[in-house]
């Protein structure tokens, strides 16, 4: 099976679609890191992701609050899901502060935009997704990176068929 997959995305309801299809292939562990430009649609695949997920309440951009949590279950059982955006991201003394590192365990899914922010600070991606603007669409790619972010992958291929 790929690993790597490539789609396009013809419009925000695409790539809503695309977020609540990802969530339904998620497990507890999973590293996401969320690459693209800003306007690519990275908050907007978490919004989809955790309405796919049966989260009803708002979910906005953790910009400047650097995390929002979120609980959702996933294979009937509570998970807890961490949004990160560190975009504004600068001090590594502000992580330790905060707790963040405690937030990347195996009963928890970490969704990461802006991940090279952190540089080391954060574990290895599970799953990269790369987001790019194309004309009036957009182009994703997930690529896996270990054997969880690999099984991710297969089940998210199978639920297409």
């Amino acid at each position: 099976m790929a690993h790597d997959i490539t789609l396009k995305l013809a419009d925000e309801q695409a790539t809503l679609k695309l977020g609540a299809n990802f969530g339904r292939a998620l497990c507890a562990g999973l590293n996401v890191y969320l690459h693209g430009d800003l306007g690519a649609g990275k908050t907007t695949l978490v919004r989809g992701l955790l309405q796919g997920l049966g989260f009803a309440g708002k979910v906005k951009s953790p910009t400047y609050t650097l995390v929002e949590p979120y609980q959702v279950s996933m294979m009937r059982t509570a998970v807890y899901l961490y949004h990160f955006d560190l975009y504004r991201f600068m001090d590594e003394e502000e992580w330790d502060a905060a707790g963040f590192r405690d937030y990347f365990n195996p009963q928890a899914v970490c969704l990461i935009e802006w991940p090279d922010k952190a540089g080391s600070l954060i574990p290895q991606a599970d799953i990269d997704v790369y987001l790019d603007l194309m004309g009036k669409g957009r182009s994703a790619r997930l690529t896996a990176n270990s054997t969880a972010g690999k099984q991710c992958l297969e089940r998210f291929l199978e639920s297409q068929s």
